[in-house]
């Protein structure tokens, strides 16, 4: 039986959150991005490792405490200057532990927001179709294209348009040679790189709540999402018995003892 395993581009700077660490050491709740983007996959027991891609010189991986994962991840210090090289770096430096068949989920490691009610219909839906596929959610918004004065030029058709999630999962050979004639043309996901080699991905319905912190105020959203999710986890508390006296003031009898 095929193995599953799960890689983390985790290389980039994350400009446009204009913050002097990188998007996927910003915290969250107390905890990187990074950390809530791992937790699903770890989690998860048919996932066997997941790897995380970091850039060459990153210093800041080793100050974060990872012990909740320990024996689950392992940092690959392989990074590459696009996303496509950075998952095809991590692939190939993975080559000695993944088989040809085995299946590779790749997700963002700025997404913190993975369910795992998402995670289970990925990895039944795409696992059980033999090129694979990606979560994604159906495009709700209109669709406006603009002109270079930011003008609108028309309308699009928002039909059978959808917008694409991560993790995406395709089989590891497949997927490294798909990046490996991608990496040059700059495919800014795996299903594209995909799809430029022929396959057609299964698409899977995601998340709206599986977001992408791109800008500053994703981070809030995020966490409020997350501390949403923690609130519905959790039991809800159990009743408590009022004190006698206060049973005696609002005129209900006295609770029993038990004792005759």
């Amino acid at each position: 039986m095929p193995k599953a395993y799960a890689l983390i581009p985790a290389a980039g700077s994350g400009s446009r959150v204009s913050a002097a660490l990188p998007k996927q050491y910003l915290e969250i709740a107390g905890r990187p991005v990074l950390y809530h983007a791992l937790r699903p996959l770890v989690r998860d027991r048919r996932i066997e490792q997941v790897l995380v891609v970091l850039a060459q010189g990153d210093t800041y991986f080793r100050e974060c405490d990872w012990r909740d994962f320990a024996g689950r991840i392992e940092p690959l210090y392989c990074g590459g200057e696009t996303r496509a090289a950075s998952v095809f770096n991590g692939l190939v430096a993975a080559r000695d532990m993944i088989g040809p068949s085995d299946w590779v989920l790749v997700h963002d490691a700025a997404r913190p927001c993975l369910s795992d009610e998402a995670l289970e219909r990925l990895l039944t839906e795409a696992g059980g179709d033999e090129t694979g596929g990606l979560l994604a959610v159906p495009l709700a918004d209109t669709l406006k294209r603009a002109d270079r004065d930011l003008r609108v030029l028309q309308t699009e058709s928002r039909e059978h348009l959808w917008l694409a999630q991560t993790p995406q999962m395709f089989r590891y050979r497949a997927l490294i040679e798909a990046l490996h004639d991608a990496v040059a043309g700059e495919a800014t996901d795996e299903a594209q790189a995909m799809e430029r080699a022929g396959w057609k991905p299964r698409l899977v319905m995601g998340d709206t709540r599986n977001l992408k912190v791109t800008y500053p105020e994703d981070l809030r959203v995020a966490e409020l999402i997350l501390k949403s999710r923690e609130l519905s986890a959790s039991p809800p508390p159990r009743p408590t018995r009022p004190p006698a006296g206060a049973r005696k003031a609002r005129g209900l009898p006295p609770a029993r003892t038990g004792r005759k």
